[in-house]
């Protein structure tokens, strides 16, 4: 049996056989009508392999990922033998009649599940061949709740915990996870696994999670920091204090990436330089042994783009601490003005003049701009639990005195904190749309008190992705 995620996507070229769709239960062409004359044989057992033994979906959900199922007899073309589902172990979340499968060129059944409910269920799928020799597989189907924009949203399975995203062109996205060193490549329209991935702990020695948060890129290098805080227990943990940078080569799902090189103390820099300015914002105390990043007066960066036509110049976007120089605190962005020479030659960092801007009371989740340094800030709360805490979106110019303008609110209370903007499009249009991700790492998708990040199989975790409309 192979196990690889299916993408959701055709294998062969459509045509009448191949783009219809079947309900299992229909297809009854019988085997012996194409057996050969003769005497009784004694048929050897069908076999069926199925791209992946666990699938999820979404109730209400459009472009659902899929599987395929390879079905095989000796002596018998593969079309000819029959594939239907026998059960279901939880009727609720999906019935029999909502597994849907169509036919490929090459043999292979592309199977669908249509949730009804929230939850778990095992669907068995039987295959039936010559000589009335059966065989029979599981797929475990797991389906998460309704969303408020089911028909925008896509699922990226195989990590639950996206936290920085970069456009690679022809229709793909580069994503960060915060609870692993890998970064995945998915199609940014389709809804299933990522086409390729790249596991960046060996080339840094990494033994746990780097906690990347933020990612920017300039020609054909992209930046990725870390968080550079504590972790949730507020302990000290080298991997996080990492600011690193990989080569892109080509574009959409033809994307590479290489390793390139690191720098393992910007966080110290960053303390030494707010002790040298009378501790404003409390860098040394955010970092201290016990304190923990997603505090108000926490220590925790988020967000990393590029100042308006520089490509050494980089921001550090801030979740904590919130700048305090009005109630509720403003949003804090740091300019390292060398980035380029910390990242290549190790060279200590140099900071500008702190940012300091109005959002509301929220924080910097991310910030991106596009090519005519037309900037979108991804503003939420500081704190670790903020799935129902608002968040908004913000254009911005880039420079420092200029306020940013809100452009939209977005929806909370969904699985899933928002965490990364794909891409910025032209700002000056009302209307223009921009694709967000989630973080669902500490949601429970299926309803059974268990966090996404917890879940035992990589094709049930899964963040999720939508477009908005800015007004």
């Amino acid at each position: 049996m192979t196990l690889r995620l299916a993408p959701g996507r055709r294998r062969g070229t459509a045509g009448a056989a191949g783009a219809a769709a079947l309900l299992l239960a229909g297809l009854t062409a019988p085997a012996s009508a194409h057996a050969a004359s003769g005497p009784a044989r004694d048929w050897a057992a069908p076999t069926i392999a199925l791209s992946a033994t666990h699938l999820s979906g979404a109730v209400g959900a459009f472009g659902d990922p899929a599987v395929t199922v390879d079905v095989e007899q000796q002596g018998i073309p593969a079309g000819f033998l029959r594939l239907r589902v026998v059960s279901s172990s939880n009727p609720a979340v999906a019935r029999v009649g909502d597994v849907r499968q169509v036919r490929e060129r090459n043999g292979e059944r592309r199977l669908t599940v249509s949730a009804r409910g929230q939850g778990y269920t095992d669907l068995t799928l039987e295959v039936t061949g010559r000589g009335g020799k059966t065989a029979t597989a599981t797929l475990s189907y797991a389906a998460s709740a309704r969303t408020a924009d089911a028909a925008g949203t896509r699922y990226l399975t195989g990590s639950s915990d996206a936290s920085a995203a970069v456009d690679v062109g022809g229709g793909h996205v580069l994503i960060a996870d915060d609870e692993s060193n890998v970064l995945r490549l998915y199609d940014r329209a389709r809804s299933g696994g990522p086409v390729k991935s790249w596991d960046l702990g060996p080339a840094l020695g990494w033994k746990k999670e780097a906690d990347i948060e933020g990612a920017a890129r300039v020609g054909d290098t992209v930046y990725w920091t870390g968080s550079l805080g504590n972790n949730k227990d507020g302990k000290y943990k080298a991997e996080r204090n990492t600011v690193f940078t990989t080569r892109i080569a080509g574009s959409g799902a033809a994307t590479e990436i290489t390793f390139r090189a690191a720098y393992k103390g910007l966080r110290e820099d960053l303390v030494a330089w707010d002790a040298a300015n009378g501790n404003r914002y409390g860098f040394a105390a955010g970092t201290a042994a016990g304190e923990v990043p997603k505090q108000i007066d926490g220590f925790n960066v988020e967000g990393l783009e590029f100042a308006p036509g520089s490509r050494t110049t980089a921001y550090l976007g801030f979740r904590a601490p919130l700048a305090p120089a009005v109630p509720g605190g403003k949003a804090l962005v740091v300019p390292v003005t060398n980035i380029d020479k910390v990242v290549a030659e190790g060279a200590k960092a140099v900071f500008g003049r702190p940012i300091e801007m109005d959002l509301g009371g929220l924080a910097v989740r991310d910030i991106r701009k596009n090519a005519a340094d037309q900037y979108l800030i991804l503003a939420g709360s500081w704190a670790a639990d903020d799935n129902s805490d608002p968040y908004a979106l913000y254009q911005w110019d880039g420079i420092a005195g200029h306020a940013p303008k809100k452009r939209a609110d977005l929806p909370t209370g969904d699985p899933g904190g928002w965490e990364a903007v794909v891409n910025v499009p032209d700002l000056r249009w009302r209307g223009a749309r921009v694709q967000l991700i989630t973080d669902s790492g500490a949601a429970d998708l299926y309803g059974d008190g268990t966090e996404a990040k917890d879940l035992d199989h990589p094709e049930w975790k899964k963040s999720r992705s939508a477009w908005f409309t800015l007004r």
